[in-house]
């Protein structure tokens, strides 16, 4: 892998690979994922050669400075296939040397090996997708692991070498008190990860639990919930750096930090989402690849389904959904550099957001203020 040649004005490429198949769907996800019992792995792998491939010139000549495999489960691919794909990905795009590349695992697919290979092959982060310790709890959501294996998932990623650890846990779970949220995170904290996402379950459209809502915690209770895990947390080192995202120092994760600051992303395999900046013009473009697996790998069918140019008046809102996402302040030099737009475009909105104590205005840079995190959506109804 070489080094990122790109120039201090180029806006950095992160590149997001979905991997869409799953032993079981969760009855609370939404995400593009099947269950399968036979998955057409080299069938697939050769798809998104051939979809990167399509997209090599997006690039525009920049190294790729992240990479996220995500699904689905894509810890039900061979470590081999991950090396393979890696090295040819590079021939078609260069990766950056020092390139955060990120596997989505699950506890109850994991083999020791097999997280070997992982790390062999290239792959230095891990996120493990835990949801909770508690056995009642991962029964109710669907989950395929229990507590056991999922303590000793974690434990083979660190004794395999990966230094750059999630773990995925949720809260708001049925049934869940306040108690049961701090022993899942007491559990996570104890097995030392580098990072944490901890974030509530929502329930949404198109999931059998929003056909048959089961019975969450209400509103105080989830409060008590948040505060006492954020409480925690803090405690326990970890810093929090967005909404539901907590990292020890020096391990927030790279690829997510390049969605929030309005970075650039290429996306193979089905369903993927990407963003490209036209370097020379700077429109900005948002594409969608095609959704399911048999249609994505299909001979007839482009990989591209959708593909939107982001209109100028869209801009300020597409900017700040992600940028407010963060806990850091956001240099105001960042809106322009990312999206082309002069300051004075969003003067009044910042104004009403700072009159309204949501937005902190330091005169070089933008932050919420903890009011403007509790009441996100109203202030990016401002923009």
């Amino acid at each position: 892998m070489v080094d990122s040649a790109r120039t201090p004005a180029a806006i950095p490429l992160a590149l997001y690979i979905h991997v869409p198949w799953c032993i079981r769907k969760c009855p609370y996800c939404d995400f593009n994922s099947h269950e399968t019992k036979v998955m057409p792995e080299a069938e697939y792998l050769q798809a998104l050669l051939q979809d990167l491939q399509q997209d090599a010139a997006l690039a525009q000549g920049r190294a790729i400075q992240s990479i996220f495999i995500g699904g689905g489960t894509p810890s039900l691919f061979a470590a081999d296939s991950y090396a393979q794909l890696l090295q040819d990905i590079h021939a078609i795009v260069p990766i950056a040397r020092d390139a955060e590349i990120t596997l989505e695992a699950n506890p109850g697919t994991f083999e020791y090996q097999k997280f070997r290979g992982f790390r062999v092959a290239g792959i230095n982060r891990l996120s493990i997708g835990v949801q909770s310790f508690n056995s009642a709890h991962l029964q109710a959501l669907g989950r395929v692991h229990d507590r056991d294996e999922a303590i000793r998932a974690i434990g083979a990623a660190r004794e395999v070498g990966f230094e750059r650890l999630n773990i995925d846990l949720m809260h708001g779970l049925p049934q869940q008190s306040v108690q049961d949220a701090l022993a899942d995170l007491q559990q996570a904290v104890t097995l030392q990860p580098s990072h944490l996402s901890w974030y509530q379950l929502t329930i949404e459209p198109n999931t059998v639990f929003y056909s048959k809502p089961p019975r969450l915690p209400d509103d105080e209770l989830l409060w008590e919930i948040d505060q006492a895990g954020k409480q925690f947390i803090a405690a326990s080192g970890f810093s929090q750096y967005e909404i539901s995202a907590y990292a020890r120092p020096g391990f927030a994760c790279a690829h997510n930090l390049n969605y929030w600051l309005f970075g650039d992303y290429l996306a193979i395999g089905a369903g993927a989402h990407g963003k490209i900046t036209d370097q020379q013009t700077g429109v900005i473009t948002r594409y969608q690849k095609t959704r399911l697996p048999k249609d994505y790998l299909a001979a007839d069918k482009p990989f591209t389904a959708q593909r939107n140019v982001v209109r100028v008046e869209e801009l300020p809102f597409e900017f700040f959904m992600n940028a407010l996402r963060l806990n850091q302040p956001i240099a105001k030099s960042l809106l322009v550099e990312r999206t082309g737009l002069p300051l004075a475009t969003v003067d009044e909105a910042v104004a009403e957001a700072v009159r309204k104590s949501l937005l902190m205005d330091s005169g070089t840079h933008w932050q919420t203020t903890p009011q403007g995190q509790l009441f996100l959506n109203e202030l990016l109804q401002l923009f």
